[in-house]
């Protein structure tokens, strides 16, 4: 049982400053670091990469949205925010 824990809390360690989200914005942000709420995001130009939050992903996503415009798409672990969920996100926008 201990080793389990062990293993367990190792994994949540490493994750933790590992890219939980991935998006596209429709047009690249005028900065490279953007913060959208609690959740700080680098961005390129191969997109927008934050660490995870306390926030569910559709929260994140509108806060990015906010910040920087519409997005192309929108991942949480590499799996990409349902279609309807992206167009929720990006009906937030100012």
């Amino acid at each position: 049982m201990r080793d389990t824990f062990a293993t367990f809390a190792g994994l949540l360690l490493a994750g933790a400053g590992a890219n939980l989200y991935r998006a596209e914005p429709a047009a690249p942000p005028a900065k490279a670091r953007v913060i959208a709420g609690e959740t700080v995001w680098r961005c390129g130009p191969d997109g927008c990469t934050a660490g995870s939050s306390g926030a569910r992903p559709l929260v994140d996503c509108q806060g990015l949205v906010r910040a920087v415009g519409p997005v192309k798409s929108f991942a949480v672990a590499g799996a990409p925010l349902p279609a309807d969920q992206l167009e929720k996100c990006n009906a937030r926008r100012r």
